[in-house]
């Protein structure tokens, strides 16, 4: 089995011969470094499955994110993605978990991300309920110091959302349209032993924020 550095060397080049034709050419790389990939992500399964069983339900393949972009919607991006993707859930309407791993950037993330409007609005009923929990989850010491709280939302509104009165109590919450966190990996954290544990720990520290999200989602 190639080393998981194998998977840097490819995403590189192919970030910098990001077409079609480079693609063709070298295909087989391609296969080599996802499949080396999948490995990973079945480990991923695996761990993540002793805390939900939901994740030993998973293909690996199904957990994998498609290398190319959709250029349909987003005809300005190249062919190809310069990562690799992995977002282990078996449910539509759950707080996530993310992993990507690339030269540009590696990280652990979850959360909610551009939530359809009826989603959104069951998350903001949540908060208009039980904000003070959310609220709580968010300034807790693993939210805090591990992810550095919620990443920033450049979507969210200037004023408050309709039905909500501009001074709410947790009006800023209200505010949002996105509720996630981050976690920047290096490429020496993907590629040695540890991997998986940090994995696992990413996804315990974000889990009451998962939990929150998936309660309101479903209610």
């Amino acid at each position: 089995m190639v080393k998981k550095e194998y998977i840097f060397r490819f995403l590189r080049d192919l970030q910098n011969n990001n077409t079609k034709e480079w693609m063709d050419a070298h295909r087989d790389r391609y296969e080599t470094a996802k499949e080396r990939w999948l490995v990973e992500i079945e480990k991923i399964l695996k761990r993540l499955g002793q805390h939900d069983p939901q994740f030993e339900q998973i293909d690996p393949k199904e957990a994998n994110e498609r290398i190319n972009n959709n250029l349909l919607y987003h005809p300005e991006k190249p062919t190809y993605k310069d990562h690799f993707g992995c977002e282990p859930t078996s449910v539509k309407k759950q707080g996530a978990i993310y992993i990507s791993v690339g030269p540009q950037s590696s990280f652990i993330g979850g959360g909610m991300h551009n939530p359809e409007k009826e989603t959104l609005d069951k998350v903001r009923k949540a908060i208009d309920q039980n904000g003070e929990e959310l609220q709580a989850i968010i300034e807790s010491e693993d939210i805090q110091e591990y992810f550095g709280g919620l990443t920033p939302d450049e979507k969210k509104l200037k004023t408050a959302p309709q039905n909500y009165a501009k001074d709410h109590e947790h009006i800023e919450l209200l505010r949002r349209k996105n509720f996630t966190v981050m976690k920047k990996l290096t490429e020496d954290e993907i590629t040695d032993d540890q991997f998986i544990d940090r994995v696992e720990e990413a996804y315990l520290k974000m889990k009451p924020l998962n939990d929150f999200l998936t309660k309101a989602m479903n209610e």
